[in-house]
């Protein structure tokens, strides 16, 4: 029989008195191996709980002088096609992409390999051939169609905090994939969302202080679509540490 699944507050309880559950590493492990980006979602919408839940666990990160940096602006319903519509008329009418956040000036080296092999996985899983650039782009475009899911949650920062704040924000991401993992719900961290921050600015009624990190993107999964079904590797430690002993 299926164990039933422990309230937020046992867990949060478990937190504040130190114990630990034996199986607290294997569970972790296992949900840093089974979580993929999801790139296609069944249109129906999260119950508000799950998502409470979900949120209650990730804000829970670590944060720097623990300010919690992060703001969350979660859509659903008709928020979701307004937000998803407001992202695809400013493509269209060619605003400049202007994040608040500087994407990478390049990839080189390891980190260029990483990513076109990632890359390269996602066009093979849909069957778009390495010189086909249209179909290359509209698999980009579906980023500001969130991947049909029914949610999205837009990630912003005080913009007095900088750096550091950014990086609150993504330690809070990261969790949050991970507590949706846990509960069912697939879910994808994208940096394409922040493309058009002024636009999200003026769509969520956000002040001029704000930055936009990231979005991300959420629901339940479509498990059959090609676009979940290829996996990224990772790097082996001895190549991404160097151990200093003395």
């Amino acid at each position: 029989m299926t164990e039933p699944r422990p309230d937020i507050r046992s867990v949060i309880d478990t937190r504040r008195s130190d114990r630990i559950p034996d199986d607290a590493a294997d569970t972790l492990t296992q949900l840093l191996a089974v979580r993929v980006s999801c790139r296609a979602f069944h249109p129906e919408p999260v119950p508000r709980e799950t998502i409470t839940e979900i949120l209650t666990t990730a804000q829970l990160t670590a944060s720097w002088c623990n300010s919690q940096s992060w703001q969350l602006a979660v859509t659903s319903g008709a928020g979701t096609e307004r937000l998803r519509a407001a992202l695809n008329a400013a493509a269209a009418s060619g605003e400049a992409q202007t994040p608040d956040f500087e994407f990478p000036r390049e990839y080189r080296g390891v980190h260029r390999d990483r990513r076109r092999a990632s890359g390269f996985a996602l066009y093979e899983s849909l069957g778009i051939e390495r010189d086909d650039h249209a179909g290359r782009l509209q698999q980009t475009m579906q980023n500001l169609d969130f991947f049909g899911a029914p949610h999205v949650a837009i990630v912003h920062v005080d913009e007095a905090l900088g750096p550091y704040g950014a990086v609150d924000c993504g330690g809070f991401v990261s969790n949050v994939l991970l507590a949706a993992t846990a509960h069912g719900v697939g879910s994808v961290a994208q940096a394409a969302l922040a493309m058009y921050p002024d636009t999200l600015r003026a769509e969520l009624g956000l002040g001029d202080d704000r930055r936009i990190v990231c979005g991300i993107s959420f629901g339940y999964p479509d498990v059959d679509h090609p676009s979940n079904g290829y996996r990224t590797t990772r790097a082996p430690i001895d190549e991404v540490v160097d151990w200093v002993t003395d």
